[in-house]
């Protein structure tokens, strides 16, 4: 099993959102999280001040699923997520050694 962690520009969530679900992927964890890579923040003027946002709001989402649907998700993704511009955003695949499913108690691929 694998976790993907998808770091995304919010406006590119219902597209996401959707392209993954026609390819089957029906379960995820969506967050609100704020960041910076290479953007390093911008400049704002609010009231004649001017001041630096150094985290820029991003949407979090996170997938387990079996090792064999991985390269078609990140792929799903990067396509559903791509404007072509700077802070597009970032894919990360980890490990997952185990998976219970609280109510019943299956294990593994079961539990996803």
């Amino acid at each position: 099993m694998k976790k993907i962690e998808a770091i995304i520009k919010p406006f590119k969530l219902d597209d996401v959102k959707e392209a993954l679900n026609e390819i089957g992927i029906q379960g995820m964890t969506i967050s609100e999280v704020k960041g910076y890579g290479r953007q390093k923040g911008h400049k704002e003027i609010y009231r004649g001040a001017e001041y630096v946002v150094d985290f820029i709001p991003k949407i979090k989402i996170e997938i387990v699923l079996p090792s064999d649907r991985v390269e078609q998700t990140v792929t799903t993704i990067r396509e559903a997520a791509n404007t072509g511009k700077l802070g597009d955003g970032k894919i990360f695949v980890f490990a997952v050694e185990e998976a219970v499913r609280v109510r019943t108690g299956e294990l593994g691929k079961d539990a996803i």
